[in-house]
This record gives C-alpha cells, sequence and structure tokens, in this order.
C-alpha cells in the first residue's frame, strides 16, 4: 500500500474552476440552510404566512405609536 502516483503519459485530471467550485459551494449552502429551516415543519407554505402576518402586525403596532391617554382600563373584581 503506497502513494498511488499518475502514470508518466497520463496527466492529472483537471481541477474545477474557481467559480465553478464557488457556485457549487453557494448552492450547497443554500440548499442545507433550506432544509434546516424546514427541519420538523410539515406544512412550511402556513409557516411562512403565519410569520408574515406576525411581522405585518408587529410593523402596525410600531407605526401606530403609544396608545392614546385613558386607552385600556383594568379591573379586578
Amino acid at each position: 500500500m503506497g502513494l498511488c502516483f499518475p502514470c508518466p503519459g497520463e496527466s492529472a485530471p483537471p481541477s474545477p474552476d474557481l467559480e465553478e467550485k464557488r457556485a457549487k459551494l453557494a448552492e450547497a449552502a443554500e440548499r442545507r440552510q433550506k432544509e434546516a429551516a424546514s427541519r420538523g415543519i410539515l406544512d412550511i407554505r402556513s409557516v411562512e404566512e403565519k410569520r408574515k402576518k406576525k411581522e405585518k402586525i408587529e410593523k402596525q403596532i410600531a407605526t401606530s405609536g403609544p396608545p392614546p391617554e385613558g386607552g385600556l382600563r383594568w379591573t379586578v373584581s
């Protein structure tokens, strides 16, 4: 069991272009990120809709400002 060198008449296999290698690595990273984000979720679309709805409500609350004086009152019975 020694080192394996190419035969003298053969050339080494071509290595992939750096840009091509970067593109493949980026695609793989995006694919892993999507898979990790959806792990354990059966209906991805409904989760995304709920998240967008929550963000919309938070944005409305942030833009509306503080409630006017005398808004909600708590009573203890």
